[in-house]
């Protein structure tokens, strides 16, 4: 079955999106209302299965603030499934407090702490019929007239949607729509490993907001989020390039990384450890890396969101909170392109790079200075009380604060 066009001086502009994640959603959604746009988002997974989502996120005051500008009702959705971020609290594992920071400080309002399942859950709620779930992409490619064309199988049919004048690649870091046609970015592995978990809230009270505790350069973090669960997140140094070996994952290791050398561990860094310990078969692991940023694609209507655009590495929690300002922006801008008359999709392009160009390279290169208390021969001490001081204060309130109001773009 092929879509065709019968007049392309009356037809609508069309619009197609692969992947249906946190920028996926929220710029579908946008685009579904509109009567000048004929969508069509594509997503591989079942619409509730959130099976590769069973961990947690902190989504930073910056998007928070930018959702609201943008999308009122689905910001309130987005609160209502979460618990409000509200500090930053770091100490060591023995128990003595570095540093605790009241977000109020650095930004104009509270960020959130979620599952990442409810966020799915949430963003795709909101996004409603505009996704179309199931569906395996078989090929992408370009036209010689310049636009591009999907080859996707969908209910045991195989369709071939043409003519796409913008394609949106949201797929993921590892996204097959940026690699068919554009090249893989390159990727730089930074010497950390990192490991997620989440379980039940058996703490006592013990673990609330976002809190980090460290024995040298061994990092454990967590925090809680509804309903009743914690999540937690381990790093430690890992040296460059290499796989992370089975003996790192052992209940052994763990509980030598993470346990002071001189005294006994406090009561919360305790609580994680023995927790980490009896569920390590549940660890998700990975290894902190970056991708090289870029959002379009020189000789074809292509733009990529989120983590197909930008890779970077988890510190400060910027991963879905740039999504969403890419998702608010993006959705914005061709809103506002299209409002006033303009189907010149690279303009619209030109002026997104514009608006995220700067910011996403500040935000990727401020993540990366951020993980300075991770790599190997960290003094936490020292690179903690530095966060306190003011150009890192001052770097935190750039982040949190001068966020583009949806649509800003020259």
């Amino acid at each position: 079955m092929s879509h065709q066009h019968t007049n392309d001086q009356t037809r609508k502009l069309r619009i197609a999106i692969v992947g249906a994640g946190v920028a996926g959603c929220i710029v579908a959604r946008h685009l579904a209302q509109r009567q000048d746009v004929e969508l069509t988002c594509l997503e591989r997974v079942a619409r509730d299965d959130h099976s590769e989502a069973g961990t947690g996120l902190n989504i930073g005051p910056n998007a928070i603030k930018l959702l609201r500008a943008h999308d009122p009702a689905l910001a309130d959705a987005v609160q209502a499934a979460s618990l409000p971020w509200k500090s930053w609290r770091t100490s060591l594992t023995d128990g003595t407090e570095l540093f605790s920071l009241p977000l109020s400080q650095v930004a104009d309002n509270d960020g959130v702490r979620i599952r990442w399942s409810e966020l799915y859950r949430v963003l795709r709620e909101g996004a409603g019929d505009a996704v179309r779930y199931g569906v395996t992409i078989k090929d992408v490619a370009r036209q010689a007239d310049g636009r591009c064309r999907l080859r996707y199988e969908a209910d045991g049919q195989t369709r071939v949607l043409d003519d796409i004048d913008l394609l949106i690649g949201a797929d993921g870091r590892y996204s097959d729509t940026r690699r068919a046609l554009s090249g893989a970015p390159a990727m730089r592995q930074v010497g950390v490993a990192i490991f997620r978990l989440l379980v039940p809230d058996t703490s006592g009270g013990l673990i609330d907001d976002y809190e980090q505790w460290f024995n040298g350069p061994h990092r454990l973090l967590a925090f809680r989020v509804p309903p009743g669960h914690i999540y937690m997140a381990g790093t430690f140094p890992l040296e460059a390039g290499n796989e992370i070996a089975a003996q790192h994952k052992s209940a052994a290791a763990l509980r030598r990384y993470y346990t002071p050398a001189h005294g006994p561990a406090g009561a919360q860094a305790a609580w994680l450890t023995d927790t980490l310990c009896s569920h390590v078969d549940q660890i998700h692991w990975a290894r902190l890396q970056e991708t090289e940023a870029g959002y379009l694609d020189a000789d074809a209507p292509i733009l990529y969101l989120g983590d197909a655009a930008h890779g970077m590495v988890p510190t400060l929690g910027q991963g879905a909170t740039q999504a969403i300002e890419d998702g608010c922006v993006a959705a914005g801008l061709i809103a506002q392109r299209l409002a006033a008359g303009s189907a010149n999709v690279r303009e619209w392009l030109a002026a997104f790079d514009t608006a995220r160009h700067e910011r996403i390279r500040f935000v990727m290169d401020f993540s990366l200075e951020a993980s300075d208390t991770l790599f190997a021969g960290a003094d936490p001490v020292a690179g903690s009380l530095k966060k306190m001081q003011p150009p890192f204060q001052e770097k935190l309130r750039r982040l949190y604060r001068d966020v583009a109001p949806a649509g800003a773009a020259s």
